[in-house]
């Protein structure tokens, strides 16, 4: 795995940045070292207490990409709508092995290795963007390893890391699109072609790099035609406008072809967004005269304090501490804005980390899909007082860890004559690094504490349930509705094929396709399956309820509807 990792570290470099003989090669070595030491000892310990499956959502990611292979109607079609298809793809080379499928270890490799690169890729973006020569200086280099090690070593992100969740595939497409983006704008024209690869990426692993590739475009368009227009070197794009216009045309490829297969398939181009499993449905169905929705929704301020508050959570324990990191935040942004005017005044180059900027593209994104899109975040400090979606603040650290070490960077350039402020000032945003993750690890990440609280109910009753599974025969077939236990199945080892379940039908057949094996086992579920799990209020429970089936085991779980086998002939 080693090697591997460093052969896809061996990186074409900027052509006006850095020579190819480099010493910097060696640093990259060595913190892509460091990163998979962290990686693999930390996904170890979490494989062996079994958190690595907590998450519900983690486990039907991977059932996602296993029933493309494994299915009675296997195909790509078994993507699915709503969750975008490029993390699933990536899982099913390692779900082939039945044991990494049932142990969940499948899953956690993309997001393992996308943890190593989204680290490589702080580094150089932090590097590149501090640097004023083509070889970095001392307080860049100083500067980027601070921002490596404060996105490395947050509690929440290495815990993610060894989970099957997007956070830590798109977080690495997410840095490195503005990585190469930066680049490009200091002068390498091959980089924004990069770019718009990481970018399209990006766009088919989660819906924040669709407003993230608008933001781009946009910014990439205006400033190639505003080229030569203004004073500012440090803006611009010194490449042919044909290569902009190639960015643009791979940035919107992704979002063009998941809007087309929906439409082929789903006969609804935004199925995802608007169809019965998005977001928004979901919360129409949630919403009663009491509950009017989450916090936050239609009300853009409250959203975004709900996202920042996730933010800090996923930073600090304490609320002063919190405050903290976010004051530093907006300091590091004052301090770049003064430097430039500065160095502009002084008619220098001026400070040439303005792509860094997109690093904050998480904040309008999340208001916005809190507000209007359905999303509900909970963070224990405000109501409800509870953890749903908190994760969703880790996608503010790479901003929170390029502030810090742009702070350490002013301070080793300031001219302060007393050399004792300027190493205070950097003991001191260690100090608050250190005191934040040391109390994240006290009570646990939470992230963790999200997937224990919500999820402990139901992986108790996928577990029961899951003992009762290994005892059937090992060649019957299975009438099951697999959206709300698929784990159950997962941990019993059952293979997809032996399953009718709700994705064996053609989708494009719609309200309902009623020559599909779905619809034909829900109609008479003796002529199909051997046996069948119902989960009480869910579509195979009604339709078990008009026939007259032997039933096996119920089993009961405090929280959970109540679930039954039976068998059907």
């Amino acid at each position: 795995m080693t090697n591997f990792f460093f052969t896809q570290l061996q990186m074409p470099k900027p052509l006006k940045i850095a020579p190819t003989t480099s010493r910097w090669d060696s640093e990259v070595r060595l913190l892509a070292w460091l990163a998979t030491c962290v990686s693999v000892f930390s996904f170890l310990f979490y494989f062996r207490r079994g958190d690595v499956l907590l998450y519900g959502d983690a486990v039907a990611h991977m059932n996602i990409a296993r029933r493309v292979f494994d299915s009675k109607t296997p195909g790509l079609l078994q993507l699915g709508t709503v969750w975008l298809p490029l993390p699933h793809l990536l899982m099913i080379p390692f779900l082939i092995s039945d044991e990494m499928w049932r142990r969940g270890a499948g899953g956690s490799i993309p997001s393992l290795i996308a943890y190593v690169f989204g680290i490589v890729g702080m580094f150089r973006l932090v590097r590149g963007a501090l640097s004023r020569q083509a070889e970095p200086d001392a307080p860049a280099r100083v500067a980027a390893w601070v921002a490596a090690a404060v996105y490395a070593a947050n509690p929440n992100l290495i815990y993610m890391q060894t989970t099957a969740m997007g956070e830590s595939l798109y977080l690495a497409f997410f840095i490195w699109a503005i990585a190469y983006f930066s680049e490009s704008a200091r002068g390498d024209a091959k980089a924004l072609t990069k770019c718009g690869l990481c970018l399209a990426a990006a766009c088919l692993t989660r819906y924040d790099g669709w407003f993230l590739a608008v933001a781009m475009a946009g910014a990439a368009v205006l400033f190639s035609v505003l080229r030569g227009k203004l004073p500012n070197e440090s803006f611009g794009f010194p490449g042919p406008r044909t290569a902009v216009a190639k960015f643009v045309l791979i940035a919107a490829a992704a979002p063009a072809l998941w809007l087309a297969y929906n439409g082929i398939v789903y006969r609804n181009p935004l199925e995802f967004e608007n169809g019965p499993y998005s977001a928004k449905a979901i919360e129409r169905r949630t919403q009663t005269a009491g509950n009017p929705g989450h916090p936050g929704s239609g009300n853009p301020r409250v959203a975004g304090l709900y996202f920042l508050k996730s933010a800090e959570a996923n930073v600090a324990e304490n609320e002063w501490v919190q405050r903290a990191w976010v004051l530093l935040t907006v300091a590091a942004m004052v301090g770049v804005a003064l430097t430039a005017r500065q160095r502009a005044q002084a008619g220098a180059s001026t400070f040439g980390a303005w792509p860094v900027l997109f690093l904050l593209i998480p904040v309008p994104f999340y208001t916005l899909s809190v507000a209007y899109g359905g999303v509900p975040i909970f963070v224990p400090a405000w109501w409800p007082f509870s953890h749903y979606n908190v994760r969703y603040g880790l996608q503010l650290l790479p901003a929170l860890a390029a502030a810090l070490a742009i702070l350490v960077y002013l301070a080793l350039q300031s001219d302060w004559r007393n050399h004792r402020m300027r190493q205070a000032c950097v003991l001191g945003i260690f100090a608050l690094v250190i005191a934040s993750y040391a109390s994240i690890w006290r009570a646990g990440p939470v992230s963790l504490q999200e997937a224990q609280i919500n999820m402990g109910t139901r992986n108790q009753l996928e577990a029961q349930l899951a003992l009762w599974l290994k005892k059937l025969p090992p060649d019957s077939t299975l009438l099951m509705y697999l959206g709300d236990h698929v784990g159950s199945v997962q941990q019993a080892g059952i293979p997809l094929k032996r399953i009718i379940n709700e994705g064996n039908h053609r989708m494009w057949r719609q309200p309902a396709d009623v020559d599909g094996l779905w619809e034909r086992a829900l109609a008479d579920p003796a002529q199909y399956a051997d046996y069948v799990v119902a989960s009480e209020g869910d579509v195979v429970w009604q339709a078990v309820q008009r026939g007259h089936l032997h039933e096996l085991v119920e089993i009961h779980v405090t929280g959970q509807a109540r679930a039954i086998l039976y068998r059907a002939r």
